[in-house]
């Protein structure tokens, strides 16, 4: 059965094999060798991706540190384009009003946004109404209003369709006239006779909305790029940090640093790295988020980046490291985790052999240890995986690692008749269950079949063993005492959930014994 350590080690017993200790330690660095060139195998991307995905479930840095860090990334050299790019299209989706109201104070920007382009001017200006419900909208009512105010200097580059054109009086009492107009011909008139047009309060106004921006994102993205960087737009950098204040860390992390090149995304975890509290205490391991930070705290720098994406993955990526080691493509890899795997387990057989890892992890640095501790923590996740198929092996498991448990009521399957009341501490009496319930299950035969011989009675004899219903099939789940029974865990998040408990409970002991050692 896997051991977990859960029960904290004599850190006075001097009893040992320090030589099957260092042996378990050279086991874990070449585990660690073989998973990462498993994780580099398609580039270092995925792995990027993953950390990313990680550091986006922080919950500590506060809306000032998340506007600290990524205004240091948009305002240090070399320009961060990509990263720009990512968050203003992030602010057209989410705040096109804020970004409207700045174009709209550029309105005359726009010339050249609609010179030599039909489409454009079609898409923007031909929103006239019939005179009924539906009114002028968008360019078409700027370019209206604009002309009957102007039309001393502009109605006659108004274009219409037919023999002749419309006098002002005639389309101020039939608006829906303008469903006559050329617009094609009459925006290009106003491009190259009417630049008045394009500063005008009424061409500032359609832009207002922000609806614009989604003719042509990219177009305007590159646009408020220079207005960034080029004319450093005070209003606009006002609103980006107002918007980076008020959006989620979690959002911004998830749009924003797969812009970052690799070195990049080293300076963003620099400067997170300044707003994590180093002096975590001990039960705050209990919480992933925790045990994140104080990794991100020593494994944050440039030098260490490499360390940082294998730490991350085997203990925020036990699934995928897993899926990748079983991919038919690593069949070799697959052997070589199996194998390193197996000689730990013949060299550590009792609960010294994680006593005398953590023993040697309070002498060593602290970035080798927590890599050793989180190794760890995958084989026994690896352990699991393979090993605890059946509902059998889940309770031998949790008795022989003196957890206790119940199995959830959500799911009265497991109990046929009426709720299952079992102690804490006792594994459940499955075998006489599973007599009463076939037990049942014939005699219900018999009342309902015995008149139809067309039914063969050996198949209807179902099996409700644990190996058809419940846990063992997915259905149904456990509570442990290790969270006070306060989640139902399935087979298939067990392994994770027991392996994320064990490194957080040795991270509990091994900085614990380091303060110790400390003021010691």
């Amino acid at each position: 059965m896997v051991p977990l350590f859960l029960s904290e080690p004599n850190w006075d017993d001097e009893a040992g094999d320090n030589e099957a200790t260092h042996l378990i330690i050279s086991l874990l660095n070449q585990l660690g060798s073989v998973i990462w060139s498993l994780m580099i195998s398609g580039g270092r991307s995925e792995a990027r991706l993953w950390l990313c995905n990680a550091v986006s479930s922080l919950t500590s840095i506060s809306p000032h540190q998340q506007r600290e860090i990524f205004m240091k990334l948009l305002t240090s050299t070399p320009t961060r384009r990509g990263l720009a790019s990512q968050l203003l299209q992030m602010v057209f989706e989410k705040r096109p009003r804020k970004a409207g109201s700045i174009l709209a104070n550029k309105s005359y920007l726009l010339e050249k946004f609609f010179q030599g382009n039909p489409k454009r001017i079609i898409q923007w200006f031909s929103n006239f109404g019939d005179g009924g419900e539906l009114e002028h909208r968008k360019g078409a009512k700027a370019l209206s209003q604009f002309a009957f105010v102007n039309r001393d200097i502009c109605w006659e580059e108004l274009e219409w369709k037919g023999k002749h054109g419309q006098s002002p009086a005639m389309v101020a009492t039939k608006p829906y006239y303008f469903l006559d107009l050329e617009v094609q011909r009459t925006v290009e008139n106003f491009l190259e006779n009417v630049p008045e047009f394009w500063s005008s309060s009424e061409f500032a106004e359609s832009l207002k909305d922000g609806e614009i921006l989604f003719m042509d994102t990219k177009f305007f993205v590159e646009l408020f790029i220079d207005l960034m960087y080029k004319e450093d737009l005070r209003a606009l950098w006002d609103t980006i940090s107002e918007f980076l204040k008020e959006e989620s860390f979690s959002s911004l992390c998830h749009h924003l640093l797969i812009s970052l090149e690799e070195g990049e995304f080293c300076i963003f975890l620099e400067l997170l790295r300044r707003y994590i509290n180093p002096r975590m205490e001990p039960k705050d391991f209990g919480n992933p988020s925790c045990v994140l930070e104080f990794i991100l705290y020593k494994y944050g720098d440039s030098e260490s980046f490499d360390k940082l994406l294998l730490l991350n993955a085997i203990i925020n990526q036990r699934r995928q490291l897993l899926r990748l080691v079983h991919d038919e493509e690593y069949q070799d890899k697959q052997k070589q985790v199996k194998n390193i795997v197996s000689q730990m387990y013949k060299t550590s057989t009792n609960a010294y052999s994680l006593a005398s890892i953590l023993k040697e992890c309070v002498k060593t640095k602290t970035r080798e240890a927590i890599k050793l501790l989180g190794l760890y923590s995958w084989v026994i996740y690896y352990r699991l995986s393979e090993e605890c198929q059946t509902l059998g092996t889940w309770e031998s498991l949790f008795l022989s690692n003196g957890i206790r448990f119940r199995k959830s009521d959500k799911y009265s399957l497991l109990c046929y008749e009426g709720s299952l009341e079992e102690n804490e501490s006792e594994a459940v009496d499955r075998a006489s269950i599973r007599r009463r319930k076939k037990k049942k299950s014939r005699k219900k035969r018999r009342r309902d079949f015995d008149d139809d011989d067309s039914y063969d009675n050996g198949f209807l004899d179902f099996d409700t063993s644990d190996s058809r219903l419940g846990l063992q099939s997915g259905g149904g789940s456990w509570l442990l005492s290790i969270d006070e029974f306060s989640t139902p865990w399935t087979n298939v998040d067990l392994p994770e959930h027991l392996s994320n408990h064990c490194l957080s409970t040795w991270m509990k002991w091994l900085v614990s014994k380091w303060s110790n050692v400390a003021y010691a």
